[in-house]
C-alpha cells in the first residue's frame, strides 16, 4: 500500500461530508457512496482496516495513510478510530458522459482539464463558468485536488447539476486518449503564445493548472499548444478561475465567429 502514501498539507473540509469511525466508514463503502479520499492512521492494519482497504481498492479510492496527530486535527469529536473518509456532495460522472453530451448538442467537444486544482471555491466558480460558455464538461484528477465537496458545490451556484464532472487517475493518459478521439488540447500558461493568436476552434480541451504552480510539466508536454492571458498590470498572475472564465470566452468568441 506504500505507493498510495501522500503527505496530507491542506485542512480538509470538516462538514457533513466527512465520515469517521471504522463501522461508519465501511457502512459508507459498503451502501455505494462515492468516496472522494479516505485517511487511515499509520500502522493500523486489523481486521475491519483490511477490510475497508479491500473495499477502497475495488472502488480505486485513494488510501492516505497519516498520523494519529493528523487524524485528530481532521476530526472535530477526536472519534475516528484511526479512518477517515470524505465523501463526494455530488456523484462523479464518465468521461465519455461528457462527450455524449457534445454529441447529443451537435457540437464540437469543448472540455475543461484541471490539472491539481485544490482550492473548492475555484473549482465551483470554474464550473459555473464551464456551464455558462457551453463547455460539455469538467475533468479532475484523483489525487492532490479537491474533490466535489459541498462547498464546491455551493460555489458552482447550481451550475453541477447541468455540468457533468469526471475524476481520472491520470490527466495525461486521459488527454492521449481524448486527443485519440479528435480533441486538440491548449495549455495555459504565462510563457505561451497570445490567446488571440491561437485557433481555438472545433474540438478542444482547455488545461487550467493548479493556483500556485501551474499547469505540470508531464501534462504540458502532451497539450498541443500553450496559450497565455495578455496582461499589463503590476502582479503576474490571475487567479486560477479568472483565468479560466478568460480563456474559455476567447474559446466563445471565436466559436462564434
Amino acid at each position: 500500500m506504500s505507493e498510495n502514501k501522500n503527505i496530507i498539507n491542506e485542512q480538509e473540509p470538516q462538514d457533513d461530508h466527512m465520515i469517521e469511525g471504522r463501522n461508519a466508514v465501511l457502512e459508507a463503502f459498503r451502501a455505494g457512496k462515492t468516496i472522494d479520499k479516505l485517511y487511515i492512521q499509520d500502522g493500523l492494519r486489523d481486521g475491519v482496516i483490511s477490510s475497508i482497504l479491500r473495499d477502497a481498492k475495488k472502488k480505486d479510492v485513494i488510501v492516505n495513510f497519516v498520523s494519529k496527530e493528523k487524524l485528530d486535527q481532521m476530526s472535530p469529536d477526536r472519534k475516528h478510530q484511526g479512518v477517515m473518509a470524505i465523501t463526494a456532495a455530488f456523484s462523479y460522472a464518465e468521461v465519455d458522459d461528457i462527450l455524449e453530451k457534445a454529441k447529443e448538442k451537435g457540437e464540437d467537444p469543448f472540455i475543461f482539464i484541471l490539472d491539481e486544482i485544490e482550492d473548492p471555491h475555484n473549482l465551483g466558480a470554474i464550473i459555473r463558468t464551464a456551464n455558462l460558455c457551453g463547455a460539455h464538461g469538467v475533468i479532475i484528477p484523483k489525487r492532490r485536488a479537491v474533490g466535489l465537496t459541498a462547498t464546491v458545490v455551493k460555489a458552482s451556484a447550481g451550475a453541477i447539476h447541468y455540468t457533468p464532472v469526471a475524476k481520472v487517475t491520470n490527466i495525461a493518459k486521459t488527454i492521449e486518449e481524448l486527443k485519440e478521439k479528435g480533441l486538440w488540447f491548449a495549455c495555459a500558461d504565462m510563457g505561451g503564445e497570445v490567446m488571440y493568436r491561437a485557433n481555438l476552434t472545433g474540438p478542444i480541451g482547455l488545461v487550467i493548472g493548479n493556483e500556485g504552480s501551474g499547469v505540470s510539466r508531464l501534462v504540458k508536454e502532451k497539450c498541443d499548444y500553450v496559450v497565455s492571458i495578455p496582461m499589463k498590470g503590476d502582479i503576474d498572475s490571475l487567479n486560477a478561475s479568472v483565468a479560466a472564465g478568460v480563456l474559455a470566452y476567447e474559446v466563445v468568441r471565436q466559436r462564434m465567429q
